[in-house]
């Protein structure tokens, strides 16, 4: 069966072939879910140090691990290299307040394969032969400031001279429950070295907190040769791990070790969490259950296999095997099948990716190969009911009085009772999701599992999720914050990309998606455009540090923020519903009179920001040929005064993004729409200047819907594509390098300082670890870039632009565009030097091929270098470099199809 095949049999989340895959998070501890303190510091609650031995409420973590998408079985790699204090079961990483630019992990691991049904996917992660330097990474964190480069593993020297091992997790299914499991470790450095592995299985602790008294049990083995582990579960069933070989198999629990943590005299369980590693670090003999050659363990939740090679040569390999599968087990674990089923899954994979771009460059199809393998990986369990959360436990201390707060965190966010793997922005800086980082994962998602993009798109929107009152929930840390509404937007890209795919689009998909949104966008109208004037507040909308102040937090003396991204996210978000609107009303006209509300509501958010705001003052400024955020207030003798904030941010750019066409189609299939359109454009003539039109030779009509007319378009893209200010070598920045030497502005009475900082962030707001002062942010970009296509497909190549500003050579908007895809493609492409300018100074960037092999995809790029910085495995919308290499977006308009009849 090919890969194919394995996804038309497999298009519900419930599917047999979706069942395992890599859910596992990379990080549970340190997470808002874990938190039950009543100050709200989740790093502070349970953090590292005690992860190790205190059972988690909601979700486990390891290294390189799979999970069932119920999260109840877990399975992931363990090691020690007989120097570690203790022994390493998970990544880790700087929490926020120890990293000096925020959470940070200090880990190298790349994910090297995969697919979308997860039949195949493979794991690499490096291992340092000496103690890890968790104090030393502490220390060099403390001491760097926020002008600082962060402190990196190489930076202690623990991987001086290759001393390391590469250890490579390879998963492939035989079947749909039945996972074989092969691990490779390799010893990289000039020494013999001894290496422990210790892969272990274990259940999520779902017993401990007095609401479901179930408890499974694993029950491990060592009978006639064979080593195995048995897990019940009342749910899930029974599965049978195999380890080959002959290793020590240990039984513990998944239970808090509270003698430890809390003074207590005896621990509630006699076997604890951290009783696998007491065992085979510190020796101690008592820790865990260890099964005797021919016997087998008590009950246990937690269970380990011990391989360990004294000396492994340097150059040397050492492997150990292991297969999971449902029910009692395999007779021949490891023989043909166990073979079979790793060479067949990995021809399939290789089969699978010939399909993308298969004329691209050998180093273009391996950055796509890369990317999609990472954002496969991002999907994770994600357990939260969040009203059991904020009342605490029956089993357990009441809540501390500070969570019924009506202003705590999430308080307002009972609903939630989320049970569903999601795609999470960073496995390990960002393991939880967020909305808007969501919906661009799912445009790479389209091209290889259109399926499972649209389950995302449509599960944002389910009563489970979606708060009553129609928000969108942000993210974790808190649910009712406000990311841009790019969801629409996400939700046609997917339709599109099907349809082209298929030739049928999923129009009950649309649809279903399409009533969520309704709610979803009046939200908006009632909730962020307070006055009623189509201009708009959202706050940070998760560009973080990107305005002078925290534009999130109230603003002193009655003052308040009217957005220049606001206005223009939601102006944009008019035209996509209007978009998918029109698309149904070509097989049920009712549709035609929802069309006709968001054109409407388009021109009026238009005409509000590039014609008058609050106290006649536009967002538009005429004077610098750009956008600015306004802040505004009532005066106490009536009227309304309103500033400019005079800084040239992405938020001027968004405006940009604010376009559609109606092709010919629109007025011949849809004639109320049509009439609607002429209606509104004589009643207010003022509409006329946001609506070109196009007459082609054979009489078509088309027009183009634009926040931005042509002149004032033509400004701003001068601004874009100029090299001192916006136009990086490697995309286009967050915030012009016209404020390299620092601006101040006065906002509500009060003067602020911004400026351009291409790399790390030097403020703190919002934890410091992202930084939208300059750098260059994929998802922005690649809207730009599809903003370009849509002007240039309108005007059929006629509108050019100075490229750069100021050198004489004219171009395309479509030209424009590819430039701008090429320069953010460029990014993990070897230049000239053979290195990868995303690699900055970085030991990837090393002449070693242990390192300038693998390709790590950053949350953002430096302005200036186009280093990778911040979380260092976001493939979720950094794998949108995968689309730009597939030619995205190549059609950006819905094809005539089937006339209604």
């Amino acid at each position: 069966m090919s890969e194919l095949e394995r996804l038309a049999e497999s298009a519900s989340a419930e599917s047999p072939w979706r069942l395992w895959g890599p859910y596992l998070a990379a990080r549970q501890w340190g997470t808002v879910r874990e938190d039950y303190s009543g100050n709200g510091d989740a790093w502070g609650y349970l953090p590292f140090d005690q992860a190790r031995s205190r059972a988690y409420r909601w979700g486990e973590d390891g290294i390189a691990g799979i999970c069932d998408r119920h999260g109840f079985l877990n399975l992931s790699l363990g090691l020690w290299n007989g120097r570690d204090e203790i022994l390493k079961e998970r990544y880790f990483g700087l929490t926020n307040a120890e990293g000096n630019h925020g959470e940070d992990v200090k880990e190298h691991w790349w994910i090297t394969d995969g697919t979308p049904t997860h039949s195949w996917m493979r794991v690499l992660y490096r291992y340092p032969q000496a103690a890890f330097p968790y104090a030393r990474l502490r220390e060099l964190a403390a001491r760097a400031g926020r002008d600082a480069r962060e402190p990196e593993l190489a930076d202690t020297g623990v991987l001086d001279g290759n001393r390391f091992f590469d250890v490579e997790v390879t998963y492939a299914k035989a079947a749909a429950d039945d996972m074989c499991v092969e691990i490779v470790a390799t010893n990289h450095g000039p020494d013999a070295a001894p290496l422990h592995l210790v892969p272990q299985v274990w259940f999520r602790n779902t017993w401990s907190w007095g609401r479901d008294a179930r408890r499974p049990a694993l029950i491990a083995s060592s009978v006639d040769g064979w080593a195995r582990v048995v897990a019940e579960h009342p749910k899930l069933g029974r599965y049978t791990v195999h380890f080959d070989g002959a290793p020590s198999l240990l039984v513990t629990d998944n239970e808090t070790d509270e003698a430890l943590l809390y003074g207590r005299s005896v621990n509630p369980s006699r076997y604890t969490k951290s009783g696998i590693g007491d065992h085979v670090v510190d020796g101690k003999p008592d820790a865990c259950q260890v099964v005797a050659p021919g016997g087998a363990s008590q009950p246990g939740t937690k269970a380990a296999a011990w391989y360990h090679f004294d000396s492994v040569a340097p150059g040397e390999s050492v492997t150990v095997r292991l297969r999971l599968i449902a029910g009692t087990g395999h007779g021949r674990a490891f023989g043909r099948t166990f073979l079979a089923a790793m060479w067949e899954r990995k021809e399939e994979a290789d089969a699978f990716y010939a399909r993308i771009a298969p004329d691209a460059p050998p180093e273009e199809k391996k950055v796509t190969r890369r990317a999609f393998a990472g954002l496969l990986w991002t999907k994770q369990y994600y357990r939260f009911k969040v009203r059991e959360w904020l009342e605490g436990d029956p089993a357990h201390p009441p809540a501390p009085h500070e969570r019924q707060h009506p202003h705590a965190r999430n308080a307002h966010w009972k609903h939630m009772d989320v049970a569903d793997v999601l795609s999470m922005p960073d496995e390990w800086e960002y393991p939880w999701f967020a909305a808007w980082d969501l919906a661009f994962h799912m445009v790479p998602f389209a091209l290889i599992d259109p399926a499972f993009a649209k389950e995302q798109l449509l599960l944002m929107c389910r009563e489970w999720l979606m708060h009553p009152d129609g928000q969108l929930p942000a993210y974790e840390w808190e649910f009712g914050d406000v990311n841009p509404p790019v969801h629409a937007w996400a939700t046609l890209q997917v339709y599109r990309a099907e349809k082209a795919a298929t030739g049928t689009g999923d129009r009950v998909f649309l649809a279903r998606v399409f009533h969520k949104l309704l709610l979803n966008f009046s939200w908006w109208v009632n909730r962020k455009d307070p006055e009623g004037s189509y201009l708009f507040e959202g706050g940070f909308l998760g560009m973080d540090n990107i305005g002078p102040v925290n534009r999130s937090a109230p603003l002193a003396d009655g003052w308040r923020f009217e957005q220049s991204d606001a206005t223009s996210w939601m102006a944009t978000y008019a035209l996509h519903l209007m978009q998918i609107a029109l698309e149904l009303a070509r097989h049920d006209e009712a549709y035609e009179d929802v069309a006709t509300k968001f054109v409407e509501h388009f021109l009026s958010i238009a005409q509000a920001s590039t014609h008058f705001g609050s106290a006649a003052r536009p967002i538009w400024d005429e004077e610098d040929g750009f956008c600015y955020d306004l802040v505004s207030r009532r005066l106490p003798g009536g009227g309304t005064e309103a500033r400019p904030v005079r800084v040239r941010s992405m938020v001027g750019l968004i405006p940009v993004l604010a376009s559609a066409s109606l092709e010919p189609w629109v007025f011949a299939e849809l004639p109320g729409f049509a009439g609607r359109l002429n209606y509104l454009l004589r009643r207010q003539p003022g509409f006329g200047q946001f609506l070109t039109w196009r007459t082609a030779a054979n009489g078509d009509r088309s027009a183009l819907l634009s926040l931005l007319d042509e002149r004032k378009l033509r400004r701003v893209l001068s601004r874009m594509f100029d090299e001192a200010e916006f136009l990086s070598p490697h995309g286009i920045r967050s915030l012009s390098a016209a404020h390299h030497g620092g601006l101040e502005v006065e906002i509500a009475g009060s003067p602020h300082r911004i400026e351009y900082e291409p790399g790390e962030s030097r403020t703190p707001m919002f934890g410091g670890n992202s930084n939208w002062r300059g750098p260059i942010w994929f998802p922005t970009n690649a809207l730009l870039v599809e903003a370009l296509c849509v002007l240039d497909e309108f005007h059929q190549g006629a509108v050019t632009v100075e490229l750069p500003t100021g050198s004489g050579n004219k171009v395309s908007a479509g030209e424009a565009a590819r430039d701008l895809a090429r320069r953010l493609a460029a990014l993990f492409l070897p230049g000239p030097d053979g290195r990868r300018p995303a690699d900055g100074k970085r030991i990837e960037a090393t002449d070693s091929p242990l390192w300038s092999e693998h390709v790590t995809f950053s949350e953002y790029f430096d302005g200036d270098t186009g280093e990778g910085l911040g979380a260092a495995h976001q493939t979720g919308w950094t794998a949108l470099v995968a689309v730009l290499l597939a030619g995205w977006p190549a059609n950006i308009s819905v094809e005539p199809d089937s006339r209604r009849t």
